[in-house]
């Protein structure tokens, strides 16, 4: 070995890495050998920025997990990855899905939660973004999909990137029939593209009295459960709505089946035949030394992931149900080996849509028949506060018209049957309004949620 016995200093010098093929000694000219000629300074900025990440993850572990997603947005995989992170850390931190009033270009700390990074929504563009944001910003939040419209430049927000942020769920909170914003894209931007001659011109607020009003929302059924998570996964890497595997275990009742969690695997014996409802993630087809295919799974459900081998005898009979994030039922056995855990795969049963659909129609049965009835006859009543000078303001009026009308929604797939009334007080005097039944809404606390969002006060009030 060579010991360091001076050093002299060279000032601002290029420093190289040295690889080498095989041995990492060195024969000097003298004959000795140097040993470990790996810069320490190396390593130790490695042991700093390790030390520095497990610092943060400790002690600010949704902040550090919302830069760690927005590093990696562009990575679907990654993004699905530490989201699944995020739910399994122990204080659980919730990601929340894209919002169009309060999502940033990048994954943000919220009170404890994660808001969903719009850049991460697939087909929508920086720039995009970047004008969305800076309308929202100059002139405060959007209250419906042609507000937006009207807003923006169509030109950087083109239909491509609308569609997606609707699809996602980005306006949920002010619209939650999502085929009907789908279907609404087209005649508003036609409307837009129309009303606005020149560059610049007042929105459709300033001039709600000359210009063609926007044209109504289409009477349409929102998408049906399982296709907003399939739009939701295509293009967020994620569910937001809800897990396509909620209805699992009623699913398998019907069909007659028993299943476990895959939590609950470890706890089986060696060899037991069990049945999992889980999703296929990750489908790895192998081709052994024979020449014959098999596969290697990973499995996931509400309670976590696992492996599973699909051997040739059995791949044959499965291969054609092997479909990634599909709804699945597994049947198998398990295989526990040292350190490993895994399901030996013998059938594969794919669920459709209808069994889904059937499962989720089912409305539980209360335990306590008194409470049920009570919760039935349960009134709910949307109320705003309002001041005089807010009441007299024709702008404001408009712009409240418009969430109101929004959030009446479509009245051939639900009926608008929670009331709206306004309070209006001063310090001399107080009277109450009641809005006509056209101003009802479908969804209390998306209602009272989108008027808050576009600056004014209301409130749920219960009646029974």
């Amino acid at each position: 070995m060579v010991k360091i016995v001076s050093k002299k200093l060279l000032g601002i010098e290029k420093v190289y890495d040295i690889g080498v093929e095989r041995d990492h000694n060195f024969i000097l000219e003298n004959g000795l050998v140097a040993s470990n000629c790996f810069n320490k300074s190396h390593s130790t900025a490695y042991a700093y920025v390790t030390y520095q990440t497990a610092y943060l993850k400790a002690n600010y572990p949704v902040e550090y997990m919302a830069a760690l997603l927005t590093a990696n947005s562009g990575d679907q995989d990654k993004v699905q990855k530490y989201i699944t992170n995020c739910q399994n850390m122990v204080p659980k931190i919730p990601v929340e899905g894209p919002d169009i009033n309060r999502s940033e270009i990048h994954f943000t700390p919220d009170d404890g939660k994660i808001l969903f990074g719009l850049s991460a929504i697939k087909n929508v563009g920086e720039g995009a973004i970047e004008c969305i944001l800076k309308a929202r910003r100059q002139d405060g939040n959007f209250t419906s999909l042609a507000e937006l419209c009207d807003r923006v430049d169509l030109r950087a927000v083109n239909s491509r990137a609308l569609e997606a942020l609707v699809k996602s769920g980005a306006f949920d909170k002010i619209s939650p029939n999502r085929q009907q914003l789908v279907e609404y894209l087209p005649s508003v931007i036609s409307w837009v593209q129309k009303s606005k001659e020149v560059d610049n011109q007042p929105t459709l607020f300033d001039l709600a009295a000359v210009r063609t009003p926007a044209p109504k929302l289409p009477e349409v059924k929102d998408f049906a459960p399982q296709e907003k998570l399939l739009f939701e996964k295509e293009l967020l890497g994620f569910y937001v709505s809800e897990h396509p595997l909620k209805f699992m275990e009623k699913v398998a009742q019907n069909l007659g089946l028993e299943i476990i969690n895959l939590s609950q695997l470890e706890e089986q014996k060696s060899k037991a035949k069990i049945s999992v409802g889980a999703m296929l993630v990750e489908i790895k087809q192998v081709v052994t030394k024979k020449g014959d295919s098999m596969a290697i799974l990973q499995l996931e459900d509400l309670s976590g992931r696992a492996s599973a081998v699909v051997f040739p005898k059995t791949y044959e009979t499965v291969k054609e149900f092997l479909t990634a994030d599909q709804p699945s039922i597994i049947t198998g056995k398990v295989d526990k080996q040292d350190d490993r855990l895994q399901i030996i795969v013998e059938e594969i049963k794919i669920l459709t849509r209808e069994q889904l659909a059937a499962a989720e129609s089912i409305t539980p049965v209360a335990d306590n028949d008194e409470e049920s009835s009570e919760d039935l006859e349960t009134h709910y009543l949307v109320v705003l506060q309002l001041t005089p000078q807010w009441a007299q303001n024709e702008n404001l009026m408009r712009q409240l018209q418009a969430v109101l009308k929004e959030q009446s929604g479509d009245r051939a797939s639900a009926i608008a049957n929670v009331p709206v009334m306004a309070i209006v007080a001063d310090e001399r005097q107080q009277m109450t309004v009641e809005f006509g039944k056209e101003f009802w809404v479908q969804n209390y606390q998306a209602a009272v949620e989108a008027i808050k969002n576009a600056g004014f006060s209301a409130y749920i009030q219960t009646e029974n």
